[in-house]
């Protein structure tokens, strides 16, 4: 019997710093938009230019490590699986969203380098009611304890409207 394959690799620019937040059973949970470009010529000479955005769950330690290294404008290759999920929105109205589930994530910019974010009128059709709490759980169950030993890397200067991590309701996991 043959094998399905669900399987996507990408590279883009991040639009906007990840968010990382927790579930309610404490495992990280980040995402992001990733915006790749495509280039084509038309069969008169024309030059084209198309930017699609992709949505990006990383989970776990992979979510941890997206978070703390990856802002907006990093070049990124992400590699994971599509998965579509369904909620319903305000007006009673079902809303689908695809969004790649990463498994592997390299980052291509160099560390003092940030490549152009594409500018494009987005629009969403995510759910915006779903109830956000932003204190993470008083003690996640993987979490390391605050003090720090010399071979504990330092951590990442980040600038100071750099999301903090957000813990999730259950009805705010993807599946």
């Amino acid at each position: 019997m043959a094998k399905d394959l669900n399987k996507v690799q990408l590279t883009g620019h991040l639009g906007a710093d990840p968010e990382m937040r927790y579930t309610a059973q404490g495992s990280p949970v980040t995402t992001f938009r990733v915006a790749s470009n495509r280039t084509w010529r038309d069969k008169d000479g024309n030059s084209h230019e198309e930017t699609e955005w992709f949505r990006i769950v990383a989970w776990d330690k992979l979510g941890e490590i997206c978070n703390q290294y990856l802002t907006k404008g990093t070049r990124v290759y992400i590699e994971g699986r599509l998965q579509t999920r369904k909620w319903v929105d305000r007006d009673g109205q079902e809303r689908y969203t695809t969004e790649v589930i990463a498994q592997d994530m390299i980052i291509l910019s160099s560390k003092g380098e940030r490549g152009p974010v594409p500018d494009a009128e987005l629009v969403y059709d995510e759910p915006v009611d779903e109830p956000v709490r932003r204190t993470p759980p008083s003690s996640p169950p993987n979490s390391r304890p605050s003090n720090t030993s010399s071979s504990t890397r330092a951590p990442v200067n980040r600038a100071p409207s750099r999301n903090q991590p957000q813990p999730l309701d259950d009805e705010d996991i993807p599946f």
